[in-house]
């Protein structure tokens, strides 16, 4: 036995230090002051270094890291296959070749809780900006989602669309503002102060939309990735939803609520727009559930231009409904999130209506 582990020492000592270092992530990830300097003085600006050169091309290198990882995978599989094959202690060679694998995934998800884990316990957006999600009596819920169809309304003849009267913005135009549509918000909440390399849009975004995500903020390489094969009315409330992970907040929650916020306080358009019916839709449908009746009396003020729009995104979607790929991939997300302390996994993304009816009711 002593023999066979000096044999594989390397692979040992490396298994040892990943288990290490995820201890100390686990044992440590409770102690506040502690995350918030690591992600302060450590994670946050090595993300934004590594971000910058990352942004010095507009192709997604999430995406080409992806690709890579899919090769090396099978070529690791074919590679140890074969050595077994050949091996003449071949439990020994395929003991090697399953550690190797653990100890790599391993890694990655290390490097994965230091760069990202780690920001689901710092302070979150409510503890620092003083909005908190509250709990919403029917009344509010209702003052608040009508106050969103009003401006629904007064925004919807604001931006190009189709001869189908569906939201027609061009991509470039969409991307081009991104980096400025926060600007209004950082006056504001100067804890959101970023200087925003923007997002890109996804090559392989039709994978994006079988698997159920709109976007995606890779952290590792402080990189944000948008799903641009969905309909683009929504494209500009998920950039400020995106932008928000790179302001280092992780809450799924909070993101949502600033991504409606950013987008309609930013003064362009598009992203106005595509800010109030983000926000309808989550107030709509947190409505639609206590109070139906309600709901379908305040959906008749909405102009058939808005009306366009949600049929044409809720087409798209409901074309992936129900298949295994989106379902794993649902059940894997919903599994992080609650890995890393968000208690409620995907179901968070609702509460984002308590933080809106607590910020907007000021406004009515």
């Amino acid at each position: 036995m002593k023999t066979f582990f000096k044999k594989h020492l390397k692979l040992h000592i490396w298994l040892a230090v990943n288990l290490m270092l995820l201890a100390l992530y686990f044992g440590l990830r409770g102690n506040r002051a502690l995350m918030n300097s690591l992600t302060r003085n450590i994670t946050t600006p090595l993300k934004h270094a590594i971000g910058k050169l990352c942004y010095r091309t507009d192709i997604s290198v999430m995406e080409g890291l992806c690709v890579l990882a899919g090769v090396g995978v099978i070529a690791y599989v074919v590679w140890n296959v074969a050595a077994i094959r050949k091996a003449q202690n071949r439990r020994g060679r395929a003991y090697k070749a399953l550690l190797g694998a653990v100890n790599i995934g391993l890694s990655l998800y290390a490097v994965f809780c230091l760069m990202w884990g780690v920001n689901f316990w710092t302070d979150s957006f409510q503890e620092q900006s003083g909005i908190y999600a509250q709990s919403v009596e029917p009344e509010d819920l209702l003052k608040t989602t009508a106050y969103f169809v009003a401006q629904l309304a007064k925004t919807a003849d604001e931006v190009p669309r189709n001869e189908s009267g569906e939201f027609a913005v061009p991509l470039e135009d969409i991307l081009a503002a991104a980096p400025t549509i926060y600007d209004p918000v950082e006056k504001r909440f100067p804890e959101l102060v970023f200087d925003d390399p923007g997002v890109k849009a996804m090559r392989f975004s039709r994978i994006m939309s079988i698997t159920g995500f709109t976007g995606v903020y890779f952290a590792c390489i402080g990189e944000s990735n948008v799903n641009v094969d969905s309909p683009f009315c929504l494209l500009p409330s998920t950039i400020a939803h995106e932008l928000a992970h790179q302001r280092g907040i992780a809450s799924e929650q909070e993101c949502n609520f600033l991504g409606v916020l950013a987008s309609t306080a930013s003064g362009d358009p598009a992203y106005a727009y595509s800010g109030w019916l983000l926000g309808f839709i989550h107030l709509g449908n947190a409505l639609y559930q206590v109070a139906p009746d309600a709901y379908w009396a305040l959906r008749a003020y909405l102009p058939e231009s808005v009306e366009a729009d949600l049929r044409q995104n809720n087409a798209y979607w409901a074309q992936f409904e129900d298949n295994v790929v989106e379902q794993v991939s649902e059940k894997v997300y919903d599994g992080m999130l609650k890995s890393y302390g968000e208690s409620n996994g995907i179901q968070s993304y609702g509460t984002v209506v308590d933080m809106l009816v607590a910020y907007y009711q000021d406004a009515i």
